[in-house]
């Protein structure tokens, strides 16, 4: 069955080949598997790496991308479908409606903004659709854990993390998306 998988991930290359090489891998592991990569159509940093790699492995890409940044010439000129949106609110809740399932690599404040969004929409059942963050060099280390002390200490409830997952590489997490659906 073919899933239409959001990926949120840097319009920045980050520091290191590390990240570069995660973003590629999950544009052909997307693509390989015959799903639908879904993201936020830029041809910048990780979101361009990922784009052109899920292309060039013969993969359908789709990206959504708020009028302002097309306007700064951000926009990838080689989408199958490329949303022209208004604003960030737009982009968020058209991604959702485009996706099966959420992805989550390396990323700055933006991707942390819609991860975190993706989760509260989870928790309030606007959406059931799975959640897998990909921990690259233990980038989301720190981040895990705080999820899960917010757990213990009861601000996070238990079935919040249903569906939220966190796996080393992209193979194991298009596994478990596949397994959610």
């Amino acid at each position: 069955m073919s899933t239409s998988i959001c990926v949120y991930l840097g319009a920045r290359p980050g520091d290191s080949p590390v990240w570069t090489e995660a973003a590629a891998e999950a544009g052909r592991t997307i693509a390989e598997a015959g799903h639908t990569l879904v993201y936020g159509g830029g041809q910048l940093g990780l979101m361009g790496v990922i784009a052109d790699a899920a292309l060039k492995a013969g993969g359908r890409v789709v990206g959504v991308i708020p009028q302002q940044l097309v306007d700064l010439e951000q926009a990838h000129p080689g989408l199958h479908e490329n949303h022209v949106v208004s604003g960030m609110h737009e982009r968020k809740a058209k991604l959702t409606q485009l996706s099966d399932a959420f992805l989550v690599l390396p990323g700055g404040f933006g991707t942390m903004d819609e991860l975190f969004e993706a989760i509260t929409w989870r928790q309030l059942r606007f959406h059931e659709k799975p959640i897998t963050l990909i921990n690259v060099n233990g980038y989301y280390d720190g981040l895990w854990a705080f999820l899960q002390q917010g757990k213990a200490l009861g601000f996070m409830p238990n079935g919040t993390f249903d569906g939220l997952s966190i796996e080393t590489d992209s193979a194991r997490a298009i596994k478990a998306i596949e397994s959610s659906h």
